[in-house]
């Protein structure tokens, strides 16, 4: 309860404050990718439900001869990249903390598709509502691997307490003004998930 009560006001009291950051970098989104604003996507929240997640776009609409979407890093351009540098992309998530879809700090929520990929181990990462940061974001974040950061999501949610959310708040903003572990070796976000070629114990 005492996480939740935290949420709710401190990401209440951040859309309040923030409400003129979060306004300039819509407009700024708007006259350099033009629309939609804001990127949404199904992700899966606690106990694997899925969430319409939202954040800021960064990447340009650029398809192929077929209609399908460039990879990342040809519609990636330089001001998205600050952007997800900055974690200023990430502030619309407050709206998903205030209406108790995610928290302020737990396992990042990745994609839909990921869920049948997991083994039992790592599938526990879903075991407590998805943050807006987390303990592999402050050990990492992109650029360590996948086995890596599972074991990290995993930690998470057998230690999670109140003084460890505080203390990865506190190294998250460390981390947004050092800019680390944007991007993981060659990629322009992560790697994409495949599985895992062993079970993790």
């Amino acid at each position: 309860m005492l996480k939740r009560l935290f949420d709710v006001i401190c990401s209440l009291l951040a859309l309040i404050l923030l409400s003129p950051v979060l306004l300039l970098v819509a407009w700024q989104i708007r006259r350099k990718l033009g629309s939609p604003v804001l990127f949404q996507q199904i992700r899966p929240g606690r106990y694997g439900q899925p969430f319409k997640m939202v954040k800021f776009r960064t990447m340009r609409d650029a398809i192929d001869v077929n209609g399908n979407p460039l990879p990342d890093a040809e519609r990636m351009t330089p001001f998205g990249s600050r952007l997800r540098s900055s974690s200023l992309d990430e502030l619309p998530e407050l709206w998903n903390v205030l209406k108790g879809e995610m928290s302020l700090v737990g396992p990042r929520p990745l994609l839909m598709e990921y869920l049948p990929l997991y083994t039992k181990e790592q599938a526990r990462r879903h075991g407590v509502r998805p943050g807006v940061t987390g303990w592999a974001q402050i050990n990492g974040r992109n650029a360590i691997s996948w086995e890596d950061k599972f074991k990290l999501d995993v930690w998470y949610v057998d230690n999670q307490s109140f003084w460890v959310d505080l203390k990865i708040l506190l190294l998250t903003v460390k981390k947004v003004f050092v800019s680390e572990g944007i991007s993981g070796a060659g990629e322009v976000t992560m790697s994409k998930f495949t599985g895992s070629s062993t079970e993790v114990k």
